[in-house]
Parts: C-alpha cells; sequence; structure tokens
C-alpha cells in the first residue's frame, strides 16, 4: 500500500491537485477513460458506446487509453484520467490510504475468477492445493484468499508453494513451472475452451460469499464528482447503453471491439462476448448497480484477513448516483 500511495503523491506533484484541464472539441467534452489492462471484453460496452456515438449523443469525446506504468487507479485519483477500470479490492485498499477514487458502476455483476489447472494436474478442490505450486503476481490478498479456500476445505496453506510468475501467461507458465493460477473464466478460460486444453476451475465464490465482490468496476474521483457531476452522469449514460447493446448483441459488439482493436483473436473475443454477455447485468435490477452489502462484506473479509490497516466508509467507497434510473 506505501508503494501504492507514493507512486500516486509523484503523479499528484506531476499534474497539481487541480487535475488536467482538456478543450473542448467540436463542441464535446474531452474526457479520458483508462483501461486496467489490454482491451478485452470486460471493456466492450465503452467501445461499442464509442463507435456508435452514445458518448457523443452525451456530448463527450471519449478516449479510450491504456495504464501504462502508473496504473489506472493513480491516473484516475490524481486527476491525469476522469475515468478509469479498477476493481473493488484496489479501491477497498485505496480508501484506507485516504486516496479519493469512487467506484461508480460494476462492469459484471458477480466475481467470474477463480483458480484454474489443466485437468490433468487433478486440482478439482482446495484440498488438492497441497503439494502443488501457485503461479501469481505477489500481492498479500493471493495468500489470504488461498488460504481462506484451502480452510474450508481443511488444507494446510502451508503445504502450498506460491511463486511470483510476473507476466507469464497462463497457458507458458502451467506448461513449465506451476500447477495452477488465478483467472477470469470470461477470457482465459474461454481462451482454453478455444485451445482445446482442458481446465479445471475452483471459483471463489464457490466458498465464501464475501469474495463475491464486484471486479472490474468503472471508477472516477471524488473531485470529478464534486465539480463534475454532469459529466459523471453523461459518461455513465453513454456507458450504460453500451454495456446493455453488449448484452443484447453479443456478436455485433464483439465485432465492435474486433475493429477497433485488430490485434485481438477474433474467435477469442466472439467466444468471450458470447460467456459474459449474460454475465454484465445477471440478477441486478440494472446494469452497473452496486450493493452496500457486497462492499461491507469484503472489507470485513479484508479486515479479518489483516489486509487493512481500518475500516473504511464504504458508502464513500461506490455510488449509483450516476447510473441511467
Amino acid at each position: 500500500m506505501k508503494k501504492w500511495l507514493a507512486s500516486l503523491l509523484v503523479l499528484l506533484l506531476l499534474t497539481g491537485c487541480s487535475g488536467v484541464k482538456k478543450e473542448e472539441s467540436d463542441g464535446l467534452k474531452k474526457v479520458t477513460v483508462v483501461l486496467d489492462w489490454t482491451p478485452n471484453t470486460n471493456h466492450t460496452g465503452l467501445y461499442v458506446a464509442k463507435e456508435k456515438g452514445y458518448f457523443k449523443d452525451e456530448g463527450l469525446d471519449v478516449d479510450i487509453i491504456m495504464p501504462g506504468e502508473a496504473g489506472a487507479d493513480n491516473l484516475v485519483a490524481s486527476g491525469k484520467s476522469e475515468f478509469g477500470i479498477s476493481y473493488q479490492e484496489s479501491i477497498t485498499e485505496a480508501r484506507v490510504q485516504d486516496v479519493p477514487i469512487v467506484s461508480i458502476g460494476a462492469i459484471i455483476q458477480h466475481n467470474t475468477s477463480g483458480f484454474a489447472s489443466p485437468v490433468e494436474k487433478k486440482i478439482t478442490s482446495p484440498k488438492d492445493f497441497e503439494g502443488k505450486t501457485y503461479g501469481g503476481w505477489g500481492a498479500p490478498v493471493e495468500q489470504a484468499v488461498l488460504a481462506s479456500l484451502m480452510n474450508v476445505d481443511n488444507a494446510d496453506i502451508n503445504k502450498l508453494e506460491i511463486v511470483n510468475m510476473g507476466d507469464t501467461d497462463f497457458f507458458t507458465a502451467v506448461k513449465r513451472d506451476i500447477d495452477f493460477a488465478w483467472i477470469y473464466f470470461a477470457w482465459t478460460g474461454v481462451e482454453a475452451e478455444l485451445r482445446g486444453e482442458k481446465i479445471n476451475m475452483i471459483y471463489l465464490t464457490d466458498y465464501s460469499d464475501k469474495l463475491d465482490y464486484y471486479t472490474p468496476v468503472i471508477s472516477t474521483n471524488e473531485k470529478m464528482i464534486e465539480k463534475n457531476p454532469e459529466t459523471v452522469k453523461a459518461f455513465m449514460a453513454a456507458a450504460s447503453k453500451g454495456y446493455k447493446f453488449s448484452i443484447e448483441n453479443p456478436s455485433e459488439s464483439a465485432d465492435i471491439l474486433i475493429k477497433a482493436v485488430p490485434d485481438l483473436d477474433p474467435e477469442l473475443v466472439k467466444k468471450s462476448q458470447e460467456w459474459l454477455a449474460s454475465k454484465y447485468q445477471d440478477d441486478a435490477p440494472r446494469w452497473g448497480e452496486q450493493k452496500q452489502e457486497v462492499w461491507k462484506n469484503y472489507m470485513d473479509w479484508m479486515l479479518e484477513k489483516g489486509l487493512l490497516e481500518k475500516e473504511i466508509d464504504v458508502e464513500k467507497a461506490y455510488t449509483n448516483e450516476f447510473l441511467p434510473k
């Protein structure tokens, strides 16, 4: 968390507390939304909103940009980017440090991530993690999640080896030196199916309701909400329309993402979009809506696992205020 805060302070010094002013173009207000990672089907609604003119209809000229080394949360918190793609877990950690980042919409209603392994590894429950090697990215939350699942299954995390696999992709890593990794099924799981590589999935939500948190989400900062609420409302109106279109038209929305990002594998995008279409809104009354209990449950879980220094005011960490009625 200290490293996270240090990076943010550098950005604040570079950009100034007032944020970055952008000129209007053709009567449209220029804003940026920074992705959390390379473009994928988590982001389709944004590309649809841009291609279909939904942002323009709301008076916005939106640039979709990559995070670079700074990361999406830092760019949004510092005002370098008006909007971004984040996660409930990272916003919770940021709020502990009084970093004013806010979730304004859940892209996917339920947590679709989990631990994946090739079927030949014979990992079908957390008990099977014993004697295996997990490949991660070195975050404290990983060990806490692994331990939580293993405890439910009366397994000993001390019998699990945890290594940092860096930027190595899942398929390379499991053929080299790890047994399983944490993935989003909508992308890596679907890719495994297309490759004909059978995997076992252990979803976090199968073992704890508190791990059914929002990931990913759309974020902004408190200054945007205070100074430019109409811009936030306009952005979310267009984004909501883009995701609703993606839900109802997965094939056409996949084509839009492929057109915008030609380097993506078209077959993977189409299959992933088909799988994810029903997951965006799922059982929520409207796309993007968030519940206080989900935020509190995950905060309580992080506190219980010693991952937070103090409680946060969850009502300040998220809002449904800017979602269309």
